[in-house]
C-alpha cells in the first residue's frame, strides 16, 4: 500500500505519540561451513507439554510425522533472536500477523537472517520489535498472546532441526531504553526544545552498564535451551552483534542532501555527534563485555552503518517515518523510523556470513572504502584504532575540531585520548580512517602530489589519492613515495613534503 512522508505540521501534531515511537530500537561472502564437533548428547530434555504440542505441530509440516527425528536427519537451520534491529523492523515488507493490529513483531522476510550465504535448510526470525530480554530468556514473558518467549521458540527449533548459528540482538531496549531516548531526541528538535545530549549523556554509562548483566543472562539461558536440546557448545555459532550508529552529522555532504525533512533526519546536528561518537560506542563496549564473559561469538556492527547513516547517500537505514495508513497515529505509525532498510539487512548478512566461515571468537565488519560490500576482519574495532604521535613534539595526528566534515583539516595538536586523534590503517587498501567515522579518510586533495600539499580528511573511496605507505615510521602517498606526510611545527597542518632520512617531522609512531 502506498505510504507517503508527512508534512512539518504533521509530525508537531504527533509529536506527542513519539513517546514510544521506537518501541524494538533497538568482502564477498563465503559459504564454507564450519567444522563440527562430536559432542552432541545422546537425548534432549523433554519439553513442558505445550511447547511438546507446538514442536510435534512443527514436525509435522517439516518431516510429515511428528516424531523427533534423530540428528542426521534433520534440516539445517539458522534463527535470530532479539528486537527490532534483527527482526525486520524498518524494511517496510513484513509477515503476515506481525504487522498489526495485536502483534508488531514486525518481521521481515527481508531480515538478515533469510540471506546470508550461510548453507541452511531453513532460517528462522523470532526476534520481535520492541522485545527486552524478560521476552527472550527462559521463564520469561510473551511479548504478544500468540507469541512464545523466544528462547521457547529456540527449544522447539533445536529439536526438530540441525541448527547451526543462533545469532542474539539484544540489549536496546532494556536499561538503555535506545528507542524512547531517540524518540525524545526527535520530540525536543520538532517542538524547539534544545538538544537531547546533556538530558542523557550524564547517565549514559549507568545504562550501559546496568544492561550488559541482562544480556550476559540471556546468552546464557540460550546455551542451556541448546544444551537441553542436546547441543554441546561446539555444535553451533552463537553469536551476538553489536548495534550500528542509524544516525550521523556528516549529511551535508550528501551531494543529494534533500534536507532533515524530507529524508526523515530529524534532530539537532549535536546530539547526532553525540549518538554517533559517544552513545553507539559505550553501547557496543557493553555488548562486547557480555559476549566475552558468556563466551560467545561476537560480531562488532558498530561502524558498519558509516557513512550510510539516514540522509546520506544510498543510506542503509530508514529516518523518521510516519506510516499514514495507521490511523490515529500513534506509536506504531512511526515504529519503522530509524531502523536497518533492507539494504542494512543486507550489510549485515554479509558479515554474518563472512563471520560463520571465519572461526573467530571477535570480528568487526565496515564498508571501507564504500563499495557496499562489507569487509570482515579479525577482533573488534576498539583494539584497532590508535593514535598517531610525532616523537619530535609530543603531538598526535588530529582531526580538527573533531569534525568529520568532508574537506576538514588534519593538523599536529596535544594528545588528549579524543576519537579525532585516534586512526587506523586498512593494510589492504591502504587507507588510514579516523575513529570519528568508517567513511573519512586521510586524503591529497585533487591527488595534488607536490610538497607544501595539506591533507584533509574525505569519503573513504578507495582512490589511489587515499593510499598510503608506512614505510618505517613515516606515512607516504603510494602514488608518490618520494614525499612524506610532515608536521612541521607541534601545530601545523599536515603537508607532504620531500622524504628526508629521519627528519623529525616525518616520524609518526
Amino acid at each position: 500500500m502506498a505510504r507517503t512522508r508527512p508534512r512539518l505540521g504533521w509530525a508537531v501534531a504527533t509529536a506527542a505519540a513519539f513517546a514510544a515511537v521506537l518501541g524494538g530500537m533497538s568482502a564477498p561472502a563465503a559459504t564454507a561451513e564450519s567444522p563440527r564437533t562430536s559432542s552432541r548428547t545422546a537425548g534432549s530434555a523433554p519439553l513442558p507439554a505445550e511447547l511438546e504440542k507446538i514442536r510435534a505441530a512443527e514436525a509435522v509440516a517439516l518431516y510429515g510425522s511428528p516424531g523427533e527425528r534423530p540428528v542426521e536427519e534433520r534440516k539445517s537451520a539458522l534463527i535470530s533472536l532479539g528486537d527490532s534491529e534483527i527482526s525486520g523492523e524498518g524494511v517496510g515488507t513484513y509477515e503476515p500477523g506481525t504487522d498489526g493490529p495485536d502483534n508488531w513483531c514486525h518481521r521481515s522476510p527481508d531480515a538478515a537472517i533469510h540471506r546470508t550465504g550461510i548453507p541452511a535448510d531453513i532460517t528462522y526470525n523470532v526476534a520481535c520489535s520492541g522485545a527486552s530480554s524478560v521476552n527472550i530468556r527462559i521463564g520469561g514473558s510473551p511479548q504478544y498472546a500468540d507469541e512464545l518467549v523466544q528462547s521457547d521458540s529456540l527449544a522447539v527449533k533445536a529439536r526438530n532441526t540441525r541448527v547451526k548459528m543462533v545469532l542474539l540482538v539484544a540489549g536496546a531496549n532494556d536499561d538503555l531504553q535506545f528507542g524512547p531516548v531517540m524518540t525524545d531526541c526527535v520530540t525536543r528538535y520538532v517542538l524547539l526544545q534544545g538538544a537531547c545530549e546533556p538530558k542523557y549523556a550524564p547517565g549514559w554509562q549507568s545504562r550501559v552498564d546496568g544492561l550488559v548483566p541482562r544480556i550476559e543472562q540471556t546468552v546464557r539461558d540460550l546455551r542451556t535451551v541448546m544444551r537441553d536440546a542436546g547441543y554441546g557448545d561446539g555444535d553451533y555459532k552463537l553469536v551476538v552483534m553489536s548495534y550500528p550508529s542509524p544516525i550521523g552529522p556528516d549529511f551535508r555532504d550528501n551531494p543529494n542532501f534533500p534536507g532533515k525533512l524530507v529524508c526523515g533526519g530529524l534532530g539537532y546536528d549535536s546530539d547526532t555527534v553525540w549518538g554517533r561518537n559517544t552513545a553507539v560506542p559505550a553501547f557496543e563496549r557493553g555488548v562486547r563485555r557480555a559476549a566475552a564473559s558468556t563466551g560467545a561469538t561476537y560480531l562488532d556492527a558498530s561502524r558498519l552503518f558509516h557513512g550510510r547513516e539516514v540522509c546520506m547517500d544510498e543510506t542503509w537505514a530508514r529516518g523518521l517515518y510516519i506510516d499514514v495508513t495507521k490511523f490515529p497515529w500513534d506509536e506504531n505509525s512511526v515504529r519503522q523510523s530509524f531502523h536497518p532498510n533492507r539494504a542494512g539487512h543486507g550489510a549485515f548478512a554479509s558479515c554474518l556470513t563472512q563471520l560463520y566461515a571465519a572461526g573467530v571468537r571477535e570480528a568487526s565488519c565496515a564498508d571501507p572504502a564504500s563499495t557496499g560490500k562489507p569487509v570482515l576482519w579479525a577482533g573488534a574495532w576498539d583494539d584497532k584504532f590508535a593514535p598517531l604521535r610525532n616523537p619530535a613534539t609530543g603531538n598526535c595526528v588530529d582531526v580538527e575540531a573533531a569534525t568529520s566534515r568532508n574537506g576538514t583539516g588534519v593538523l599536529g595538536w596535544p594528545c588528549h585520548g579524543g576519537r579525532n586523534q585516534d586512526w587506523w590503517y586498512d593494510a589492504e587498501r591502504g587507507s588510514l580512517h579516523t575513529a570519528l567515522t568508517h567513511d573519512r579518510c586521510l586524503d591529497v586533495p585533487s591527488a595534488r602530489y607536490e610538497p607544501g600539499a595539506a591533507l584533509i580528511v574525505w569519503n573513504c573511496s578507495g582512490a589511489p589519492n587515499q593510499r598510503f605507505t608506512r614505510t618505517e615510521d613515516t606515512l607516504r602517498p603510494s602514488a608518490a613515495p618520494d614525499l612524506c606526510v610532515t608536521l612541521a611545527s607541534a601545530r601545523s597542518p599536515l603537508r607532504l613534503q620531500p622524504c628526508e632520512l629521519g627528519a623529525a617531522g616525518q616520524q609518526f609512531t
